[in-house]
């Protein structure tokens, strides 16, 4: 039997690569679902050639037209809690989760609630809710298996030792495209420089994130949940070369690094066929060509958001879900023209300096805390 992918946000840019990847696999996969936010007319075009059972958009205005392309062979769920009816109603082997920011947080969240497999794209999912989800998956027997590329890296080099032998983990980054700008120069960056990224193909709030390295601060809090790590187990290496994704420090000493291409259809597949590896589409890592691998400590007087993810990741509670709330607002500020590059932290973190954090949060607590750091944002952008 081939294996049933369900893939929420396939019309962003890892939903675009995850059915790139399965157009490879079509022996061992079908797409049984596919989700989007508003993009029907994308979403179609996937349909009539995936033909799944059922597809979700979360924007109810754009059902009808979506409908009318498609046909009645596939069921169309419509409205803010359709992805969560598509988890529910389509029997499915992995949900492939890659809805940019917390708008994905409810659909994940069932998906763990009913012991499914999970490819992970969606980083905020663990942020704003990792002290949820994590005992949740233990009990439900949920796999997560993450398609970030540094936490993939993370998870095949772990296969190296016991858990209880990790010292630390590094998390790469490639500095984005200021790391060698000055504090001046970021300051007066543009939209357009933020999203120059020098390496990665993705998405423009991922872009931006990577530009302020925010990014890394939420892979920070991620990687404490998805691992069972401590947040001074957890460091940032910036590594422009982009060829070694995340390493892994044992108690021994040892480090053990997964490498490969700078293409996100690697960690994708890696996902969708775990624990089998299988010929990929991305070209091969050419070490020869590379000749040299550079790593230094991130410059956090330049990128004070590395400061704010470990910070958040020590508080836990309810500071992840306004960390990642607070920053999401104002990401949209900025792509908006309304805001400087370099308020998008700085309102991110006054939101968390004003926030009381909440321990062992219930899931109402955890979007209560999201709405409040939005409004927190949209607030201080009047004063």
């Amino acid at each position: 039997m081939r294996k049933r992918i369900l893939l929420l946000g396939s019309t962003g840019s890892i939903g675009q690569n995850t059915l790139e990847v399965l157009a490879g696999l079509q022996d061992r996969c079908e797409v049984v679902g596919l989700a989007a936010g508003s993009q029907w007319e994308a979403l179609a075009q996937q349909v009539r050639y995936w033909r799944p059972r059922a597809v979700a958009i979360s924007d109810a205005r754009n059902a009808d037209p979506l409908r009318a392309a498609v046909g009645g062979e596939t069921s169309v769920l419509a409205g803010p809690d359709a992805l969560v009816e598509l988890v529910e109603t389509v029997a499915c082997d992995c949900v492939v989760a890659a809805v940019v920011g917390a708008a994905g947080l409810p659909a994940t969240l069932r998906a763990v609630e009913l012991g499914r497999q999970i490819a992970l794209a969606n980083k905020e999912t663990l942020v704003v809710a990792g002290a949820l989800i994590a005992p949740l998956a233990r009990r439900t027997g949920a796999k997560l298996v993450p398609i970030d590329s540094e936490h993939s890296a993370i998870f095949q080099a772990m296969q190296a030792g016991r858990r209880s032998e990790v010292k630390r983990v590094f998390l790469t980054a490639s500095g984005g495209p200021f790391r060698t700008w000055s504090r001046e120069r970021i300051a007066a960056a543009t939209l357009e420089e933020a999203l120059n990224h020098p390496t990665w193909d993705m998405g423009p709030k991922v872009t931006i994130d990577s530009a302020t390295m925010m990014n890394k601060a939420l892979e920070i809090i991620e990687a404490r949940w998805l691992f069972g790590l401590e947040p001074d187990q957890i460091d940032v290496l910036v590594h422009p070369e982009s060829a070694v994704h995340s390493l892994v420090e044992f108690c021994d000493g040892s480090l053990i690094a997964q490498l490969g291409s700078p293409d996100m259809r690697t960690p994708i597949q890696y996902a969708l066929t775990y624990p089998d590896r299988l010929p990929c589409p991305s070209a091969a890592l050419d070490l020869a060509a590379l000749r040299r691998l550079h790593f230094f400590p991130p410059d956090v007087e330049k990128f004070p958001a590395l400061r704010l993810g470990h910070e958040t990741a020590r508080r836990g509670g309810t500071a992840g879900a306004v960390l990642n709330a607070a920053n999401e607002s104002a990401v949209e500020l900025f792509r908006a023209g309304e805001i400087r590059f370099p308020e998008i932290v700085e309102l991110t973190e006054q939101a968390l300096r004003r926030h009381e954090s909440i321990d062992n949060p219930s899931l109402e607590e955890l979007l209560a805390a999201d709405r409040w750091a939005r409004n927190e944002v949209a607030q201080c952008t009047t004063c």
